[in-house]
């Protein structure tokens, strides 16, 4: 079995082009411009990540701000070309052991109500749906789930995440 090579780290400016291109693609036109993602960089409540091949093409990215002991993913989005292909979830992994570093507890996002594989994956590591956003996405008007992590710290919490890691360190070579 070919493992896929991805190598997680903080985005940089050197990103932004590539990352934009993804939005764009991922979005719409309610995409972020590349001068948000920019301003993003700035902001020290916020923490971004690019996954990407070893030929350094971006594949996927992931926005968190850290908010006292809770983390908001702010945005994500995979290359078409490479859904499928546990690019989303590596992103998610690392976040999640960042919040573990810097004793964040609890992690929260939205997400379509459509987007199934999505949310299916955000269950795969402990988010729960606590509400929705009524008409959250611009583009149409879509509600939105707002889900949540149990603490992060809980036995039941870290079990299930390095079950997670376990199986996804089968499929993902992360450097």
């Amino acid at each position: 079995m070919n493992l896929l090579e991805l190598s997680i780290d903080n985005m940089c400016q050197d990103d932004i082009t590539q990352v934009s291109q993804i939005e764009a693609d991922a979005y719409g036109k309610h995409h972020w411009s590349k001068n948000a993602f920019y301003s993003e960089l700035n902001n020290k409540l916020a923490k971004y990540y690019t996954a990407k091949l070893p030929t350094n093409t971006v594949v996927g990215y992931l926005g968190v701000w850290h908010i006292v002991d809770e983390a908001h993913i702010t945005t994500i989005a995979v290359d078409r070309n490479f859904l499928r292909k546990s690019i989303a979830e590596s992103l998610v992994v690392k976040m999640i052991k960042d919040c573990y570093n810097v004793f964040i507890k609890y992690i929260t996002l939205e997400v379509r109500v459509s987007n199934i594989p999505a949310i299916k994956l955000y269950e795969k590591y402990g988010f729960r749906s606590l509400g929705t956003r009524k008409g959250y996405y611009q583009d149409n008007n879509e509600d939105a789930l707002i889900m949540w992590t149990e603490n992060i710290f809980d036995d039941k919490f870290k079990n299930m995440f390095e079950t997670n890691l376990k199986k996804l360190r089968e499929k993902v070579l992360i450097k």
